[in-house]
């Protein structure tokens, strides 16, 4: 009698497991997709340079190729367009929304954008610091850095925001606009980067998964594409977010 009571509260469980699964496959979909996969990546792209200082065999080739296609104009171009990545366009992009969900109150949208953005500038200046990255110096850079490299700051601020926007914009006619535009801006940032000789390329990819990891995750806790909150759904499960 109690095997077989066992037997059938084990499959009540499984029953109950796979209803949990077809019902929130979307938002167990995108846990996946869009925080571990993205945070496991960070974490190989870390470990390995914290293990081995002189970074991966294929970031100096990549490096060499991009600085190939080198000249006076390219330089002026990259000088410029790689301010956008942080103060002039980064910045201005989150307090101009950041100011327009003030007005609206929308307080829950105004507390994910502000969270996800100071929390990726904690995540990247910790990580300068304890993985202690020297940049690369294979040539002399119009725009020379020196403090630490991985990940890269550029790229970090640059996806998060991207990231958030989409999040925010989730579902409406805006969204695909900004997730076009917004990939082109961030492989853009990510392009001066190496182009500057500033960063190499596990930098780069190192600070889109860290971004990408940390704007998802922040967005299954915070709900931001939320009604306003009530009784019920400040009870509800952190996992039904966006894709309910």
């Amino acid at each position: 009698m109690f095997k077989f009571d066992l037997w059938t509260l084990f499959q009540s469980f499984l029953t109950f497991l796979q209803k949990l699964i077809v019902a929130h496959w979307r938002s167990l979909l995108l846990l996946l997709l869009g925080v571990y996969l993205p945070f496991q990546g960070f974490g190989e792209l870390a470990e390995e340079v914290w293990e081995n200082e002189g970074g991966f065999p294929w970031d100096v080739p990549i490096l060499l190729a991009i600085h190939l296609t080198a000249s006076p104009q390219l330089d002026a171009f990259a000088v410029t367009l790689t301010k956008f990545g942080v103060f002039w366009g980064v910045f201005p992009i989150a307090i101009v929304v950041g100011l327009m969900l003030l007005l609206r109150s929308q307080w829950r949208s105004l507390t994910y954008l502000v969270v996800t953005l100071l929390g990726s500038i904690v995540i990247n200046r910790t990580a300068k610091v304890l993985l202690h990255r020297v940049r690369p110096h294979l040539w002399e850079s119009p725009t020379p850095e020196l403090d630490f490299g991985f990940p890269s700051g550029h790229a970090m601020s640059s996806m998060t925001l991207v990231a958030v926007l989409v999040i925010l914009t989730w579902g409406s006619r805006w969204c695909w606009m900004i997730l076009v535009f917004g990939s082109v801006f961030v492989v853009a940032i990510g392009w001066t980067r190496l182009y500057l000789g500033v960063h190499y390329p596990s930098d780069i990819l190192a600070g889109w998964m860290a971004s990408i990891a940390w704007a998802v995750g922040v967005s299954l806790l915070l709900r931001p594409n939320s009604p306003k909150p009530n009784a019920e759904s400040e009870v509800a499960s952190p996992v039904e977010s966006l894709t309910e």
